[in-house]
C-alpha cells in the first residue's frame, strides 16, 4: 500500500497535540530527505544528489489520519567521514536519537549493508528505543526480497519501501502512528513570538541561536554556508516562548544561485514570511555593509519588525554610534540596534526584551482616539500637499488590522497623496507611538 502523510507547514504552525517524536537516521545519501517530503507531503527539507546536503536536525508535523507527530530530519552519520561538518552531523544526529520516541533508520536497499549501517545499528540497539530499519530505493514491489539482508542489523524486519514513489509509506504510517504514546510537546499558540535570525553569510547567526538556547543545537563553523535550511528551536524564557529560526545566510546576488544554495536561501525568505519578529545579524567587526542593508529589506518586505543585531561584539572595531545614523537614513522602518556577543553572553537578555517589546508592537492596536488626535496634530505641523486649488485632509483613521499594524486614513481625495507626504506620515505615527522597526502599512482612502 502506498500513501503520504499530510503537513502543516513546519513546527510553527502546530496548533494541536503532538502524539510523539519520531527521528529520521541513516548513512549520507540514502533518501532520508526525500522520505520526510514523501511522509508531510511537503518540499521542506533540501533535497540534492550531493551527500551531505541535511548537516543540523530540523523538525516537521506529520498528520497521519488525524494524529500528529513530530519528524526530524537529520544529517547522514558517517564516522569514517574527514571532512570538516561530519563529526557535528553526527553529533545532531545522536541528540535526535536521545529526543525520540520511535526512530527510522533508513538504508539503501541498492547497495547493501554497509560498514556504515553496522555501526549505525550498534548505536541504536544501545538506545533500546524503537526502531524500524527502511529499506529505502525499491521502486518495483517485486523486487522487496531486496530488503531481506537488512535482517543482519539486529533491528527486526525491515520495510521495504520507495521514498521517492510512496510505495510501502501508508502502512509505514499507520505502524508509526500506532507505536508513539500518545503525546507529547506542548503546541505551538498564537502567543508564540516567531523570530528569524537573518544576515548574510558567516555573520554568527548560528553561534547567536545556540548562545540564546544554551546548547548547541545548530552546527557553527567559519566556513560560510554551514547553515542550509531553516531551522527551528522552541525557548521558553521568563513565561513567554519563542520560536527561534536559524537560517541560510542571504547573498547579494540571489537571482543567480542555483543548486544547494537556491534552495537554502529560498528557506530563508519563507522563514521571513512567517515570523513576527526579524534579527538583523550584522558583523561588528566588519561594519554594516550595503547587503546588510539588502538583508533588512527583505525582512521589512516580508512583513517583520525588524532589530538589527550588532554581533561578535566582543571583537568589534565599530560603535552603536557609528552604525545608528546609516540605519536611521537608510531603514524606513528605523529598527532599534542592539550589541551581542555570543561568545561572552553579552546582551542575549536585552535582545530577549527588545524582541517582546517589537512583538507587543506588532501584535497590538493603537486607539483609534488617540490616533484621530495624532492626525488632528499632524494637520497643524505640516500643510497638506494640494493640486489646482484642492487641499489634502486627513479626516479620520482607524488600525484595521494587526501583525503587522495596518491603518486606514480617510481623506477628501487619494489623489492629492504624495510619496513624500505619506512617508512623513508613516513616520510621524511611528514616532509618536513608539513603532520604531515595526512595519506600519498606512491605506489612504476616500471618504465614503
Amino acid at each position: 500500500m502506498s500513501g503520504v502523510g499530510s503537513t502543516e507547514p513546519p513546527i510553527e504552525q502546530r496548533t494541536t497535540d503532538i502524539a510523539g517524536t519520531v527521528a529520521i537516521v541513516g548513512f549520507p545519501n540514502v533518501g532520508k530527505s526525500t522520505l520526510i517530503n514523501r511522509l508531510t507531503e511537503s518540499r521542506q527539507a533540501v533535497v540534492h544528489e550531493t551527500p551531505g546536503v541535511t548537516r543540523d536536525r530540523k523538525e516537521l508535523v506529520c498528520d497521519w489520519n488525524g494524529v500528529h507527530f513530530l519528524l526530524i530530519d537529520t544529517g547522514g552519520v558517517d564516522d569514517l567521514a574527514r571532512d570538516v561538518f561530519s563529526p557535528e552531523i553526527a553529533k545532531q544526529a545522536r541528540v535526535a536519537i536521545l529526543e525520540a520516541d520511535l526512530i527510522l533508520f533508513v538504508v539503501d536497499a541498492r547497495h547493501g549493508i554497509t560498514p556504515g549501517d553496522e555501526e549505525l545499528a550498534v548505536t541504536l540497539r544501545a538506545s533500546k528505543k524503537p526502531v524500524f530499519v527502511l529499506a529505502n530505493k525499491i521502486d518495483d514491489p517485486r523486487k522487496d526480497f531486496q530488503a531481506a539482508e537488512f535482517h543482519r542489523l539486529g533491528l527486526g524486519d525491515p520495510w521495504p519501501l520507495s521514498a521517492l514513489h510512496g510505495l510501502g509509506t501508508g502502512d509505514l504510517l499507520d505502524e508509526v502512528v500506532a507505536k508513539l504514546p500518545g503525546e507529547g510537546r506542548a503546541p505551538i499558540g498564537e502567543e508564540t513570538i516567531r523570530v528569524a535570525i537573518l544576515g548574510r553569510p558567516n555573520v554568527g547567526k548560528s553561534s547567536l541561536l545556540n548562545a540564546l538556547v544554551g546548547r548547541e543545537r545548530v552546527i557553527v563553523s567559519d566556513v560560510p554556508g554551514t547553515t542550509r535550511d531553516a531551522i527551528d528551536t522552541i525557548l521558553i524564557r521568563d513565561e513567554r516562548q519563542f520560536l527561534l529560526v536559524d537560517t541560510a545566510g542571504l547573498r547579494r546576488k540571489r537571482k543567480q544561485r542555483q543548486g544547494i544554495d537556491y534552495y537554502s536561501e529560498l528557506r530563508a525568505l519563507e522563514a521571513a514570511e512567517r515570523a513576527d519578529v526579524a534579527l538583523i545579524l550584522i558583523d561588528a567587526s566588519e561594519g554594516i555593509v550595503e547587503q546588510d542593508l539588502s538583508v533588512a529589506d527583505v525582512a521589512r518586505k516580508a512583513g517583520c519588525s525588524s532589530l538589527v543585531v550588532l554581533s561578535k561584539w566582543d571583537v568589534n572595531e565599530v560603535t552603536l554610534e557609528d552604525v545608528k545614523p546609516r540605519i536611521e537614513s537608510r531603514l524606513r522602518q528605523r529598527p532599534p540596534v542592539i550589541a551581542v556577543s555570543a561568545k561572552t553572553g553579552r546582551g542575549l537578555d536585552r535582545l530577549l526584551e527588545h524582541v517582546v517589546a517589537l512583538f507587543e508592537k506588532h501584535t497590538g492596536r493603537i486607539p483609534t482616539p488617540a490616533l484621530n488626535n495624532a492626525l488632528a496634530e499632524l494637520r497643524e505641523a505640516r500643510q497638506p500637499p494640494s493640486q489646482r486649488g484642492r487641499r489634502l485632509n486627513l479626516l479620520y483613521g482607524a488600525q484595521v488590522s494587526s501583525r503587522p499594524p495596518r491603518i486606514r486614513i480617510h481623506v477628501n481625495d487619494p489623489g492629492l497623496v504624495t510619496r513624500d507626504y505619506a512617508y512623513w506620515v508613516e513616520n510621524e505615527l511611528r514616532k509618536r507611538f513608539s513603532l520604531g522597526g515595526v512595519p506600519v502599512s498606512i491605506d489612504f482612502v476616500k471618504r465614503s
